[in-house]
């Protein structure tokens, strides 16, 4: 069987290709190599070089990945790509390949994972650490040569161990997730993970949360991420050292745990809007003339809402409703303003009041029946829910359109009334971003 063990260094985000190093490798020795500094044809940052050394002026003469494409694609041919977190740097040259227009394709292994199989008990797997405990000398550390020449080392140490055979043909079968699955994962916490609906978190090395999904089936959500070619996925998957997980029962409150989770944690890897959404909302007011008013603002600069929108458009539509079904006048709800009599006056859906033509009480009245109609008409909702396992039931809570939480119990529990699940409720905080999930539901 025939290996290319391969490292590369890359531009960080953008990941183009800066140094590629490649050693053909039978099992037994070393039969071929090919290094080369590569022009990445974008800056590379100053993290970046002060890692590895390689500024811009370092790859100005150095040939493209264009230029040495076929030089890589010539020594890996009929070999299987070896590299330490292999998922890396295969996906990196993979990349550059399909901008080139060319489909790269290899079977792979994966030092870090071989390691975690055949060498356990080491507090740490990167590179590094795991050279200096098995004594491996690294010359030019973070460069491609000397980290893939360490790691050719490192290799035949797992080839000779005594399980080496039987796990070697584990990883290369076409359904292993071993060649997978992110580097500093252990597989058993893959393995622990469900197939039922729920949330779950990406952690990284220190424990902090860098990622939160939701799912009806976490595990085989969780493999997706895995299997992805987008760059995200590749960062996220290289960062990620456990899964941790929360079951829901419904793809409903996965939803709202999701939403919730995002907000405590603000995880890197999750798009997070920097800009609060605006909400909007009706509220009233009395006027010196004593004329009640009903009208609108954001919900930021609303005294005491009525009603709350998402949406600017939302919020006017429905004061229109409003106006209309109790022949308010619109100058007074704010719909029509810089005028001295509305338009409805003309066509006698306004009785007047703005040109004095109806008594300002009877006016104020119909005002506080709309306000009235407004409060009564506000949902109370219970919305049951599958719960986590076969005698279990779940629900969401909604009172006075207010979002409360989510709870779940036993079915041998006696409810009954709303008021019974208030003592299983996990309250949490209604937003816009909840309101528009509900509203699919309730639609």
């Amino acid at each position: 069987m025939m290996y290319t063990i391969i490292d590369v260094e890359t531009s960080g985000r953008s990941n183009k290709i800066t140094e590629i190093s490649v050693f053909k490798y039978d099992g037994k020795q070393i039969i071929d190599e090919f290094t080369s500094l590569v022009n990445p044809e974008v800056l590379i940052p100053d993290y970046i070089t002060s890692l590895t050394g390689i500024d811009n002026g370092t790859v100005a003469n150095a040939p493209t990945f264009a230029e040495v494409a076929n030089d890589v694609l010539s020594i890996t041919e009929d070999t299987i790509f070896v590299a330490h977190n292999v998922n890396f740097d295969y996906n990196v040259i993979r990349n550059e390949f399909k901008a080139l227009g060319i489909d790269f394709n290899r079977k792979k292994l994966c030092t870090v994972r071989l390691s975690r199989k055949l060498l356990p008990g080491h507090k740490s797997y990167s590179l590094g650490k795991l050279c200096t405990d098995l004594h491996i000398n690294i010359v030019d550390r973070h460069r491609a040569r000397g980290d893939a020449e360490a790691t050719v080392v490192l290799f035949d140490i797992l080839l000779n161990q005594e399980d080496a055979e039987t796990v070697f043909g584990d990883f290369l079968k076409k359904t292993s997730k071993e060649a997978t699955l992110p580097s500093h994962l252990p597989t058993a916490v893959f393995n622990n993970l469900p197939n039922t609906a729920g949330i779950y978190y990406f952690k990284n090395k220190k424990g902090q949360i860098i990622y939160v999904g939701k799912a009806k089936d976490i595990k085989k959500r969780v493999l997706s991420h895995f299997y992805s070619k987008a760059q995200k996925s590749l960062d996220l998957c290289r960062e990620t050292s456990d899964i941790d997980f929360e079951l829901s029962g419904s793809e409903l409150i996965a939803l709202l745990m999701e939403d919730a989770a995002i907000k405590q944690h603000y995880p890197e890897y999750n798009v997070i809007s920097k800009r609060a959404p605006k909400a909007y909302a009706i509220f009233s007011y009395e006027d010196r003339q004593g004329i009640k008013h009903l009208a609108y603002n954001t919900l930021k600069a609303t005294p005491n809402s009525i009603q709350t929108f998402s949406s600017i458009t939302d919020c006017r539509q429905y004061l229109e409703k409003m106006c209309a079904q109790f022949e308010l006048c619109p100058k007074f709800c704010h719909l029509q303003d810089g005028v001295v009599q509305c338009s409805h006056y003309k066509i006698t859906t306004c009785k007047g009041v703005c040109a004095n033509k109806e008594h300002v009480t009877d006016y104020n009245l119909r005002v506080i029946s709309a306000i009235d109609h407004i409060n009564n008409n506000k949902e109370n909702v219970v919305l049951k829910q599958q719960g986590r396992h076969s005698q279990e039931e779940a629900f969401v809570l909604i009172k006075n359109s207010v979002y409360l939480g989510y709870g779940f119990i036993d079915k041998s529990e006696q409810i009954n009334s709303p008021e019974d699940l208030e003592t299983f409720l996990i309250p949490q905080k209604d937003n816009l971003d909840v309101q528009k999930i509900l509203r699919g539901v309730l639609k």
